[in-house]
């Protein structure tokens, strides 16, 4: 793999999104996915780092981890209604913590493309690759 890490990238799947993040570690992995997730509502780069959010998970695996990392994001979009452009992530054994920063959304400015409703099990892997990179992704529901 020669692409740069940390990236975030989209997949394509039926009426859905697939969201995918890379990074040198399983935490920069995940704040790639949440960027992907994030992309898919508005670009990234209009997202001021105004407020931050801290949000806590544990699961029993890395996969249902990610899950509902990624869930508790969508859940912060739809009931703060704000949107998240930085993703700071820890994770200790089944244990996340993290903090995400951004600000209320402005429509005119931020110009919503769609809603994502939920981060779904479809296509969901959290691996490191055979190169050492880490990969997390799930398909989103919009």
């Amino acid at each position: 793999m020669n692409e740069p890490v940390p990236r975030h990238e989209h997949f394509a799947h039926q009426a859905d999104m697939g969201v995918r993040g890379y990074g040198r570690t399983r935490e920069e992995a995940f704040e790639q996915a949440a960027l992907a997730l994030t992309a898919v509502v508005v670009p990234p780069e209009t997202i001021a780092a105004r407020e931050s959010v801290r949000v806590t998970c544990a699961a029993g695996d890395a996969e249902l981890l990610l899950l509902d990392w990624l869930n508790a994001i969508v859940y912060q979009l739809s009931a703060h209604k704000m949107i998240f452009g930085r993703f700071q992530v820890h994770i200790a054994g089944t244990r996340l913590d993290s903090e995400l920063w951004g600000e209320p959304i402005d429509v005119t400015r931020h110009q919503p493309g769609v809603e994502v409703k939920a981060a779904t099990v479809t296509a969901l892997r959290v691996a490191q690759l055979a190169h050492g990179t880490w990969l997390a992704q799930c398909v989103v529901d919009v």
